[in-house]
């Protein structure tokens, strides 16, 4: 199993507003999610009214198909004529080491989720203050 996280920048033309920003981003969300069965999420940037950073992730059984995806995806946002897709990164995560002898149970399977949820955020180079589900905050 391989995770594929995209990274990106776009920067909205002809934008005047927020709402503008908005209708530019959702339209590339649903786009996205629609053509390439794709979770995609504004992670950056929400108030900038002409630049948004989004990131994407998608499972696949190999890192090649994951690459094709990635690639698509890419040259379909370098089309786009509402944005331009400014700075990317990519990243692909292999499956958990050793994940299919982790013992079944609730507090394992849970555990393990965190710390790829913890992972994947160190990858994509961002970090949160906000407590992850289940997590105590002090």
């Amino acid at each position: 199993m391989v995770v594929a996280i995209l990274q990106f920048d776009l920067h909205i033309r002809g934008a005047e507003s927020i709402k503008d920003k908005r209708r530019v981003i959702n339209s590339v969300k649903d786009t996205l999610h629609r053509e390439h069965q794709v979770s995609v999420a504004e992670v950056g940037m929400q108030d900038s009214m002409h630049v948004s950073r989004l990131a994407l992730a998608l499972v696949a059984t190999d890192g090649k198909y994951a690459g094709q995806v990635l690639d698509r995806i890419s040259a379909k946002l370098r089309a786009r004529l509402d944005c331009e897709m400014g700075d990317a990164s990519r990243c692909l995560l292999n499956s958990l080491e050793g994940a299919d002898e982790l013992p079944e149970g609730p507090a394992t399977d849970a555990q393990a989720w965190q710390d790829l949820d913890m992972e994947m955020l160190k990858r994509a180079g961002e970090t949160s203050d906000r407590a992850l589900p289940g997590e105590n905050v002090s």
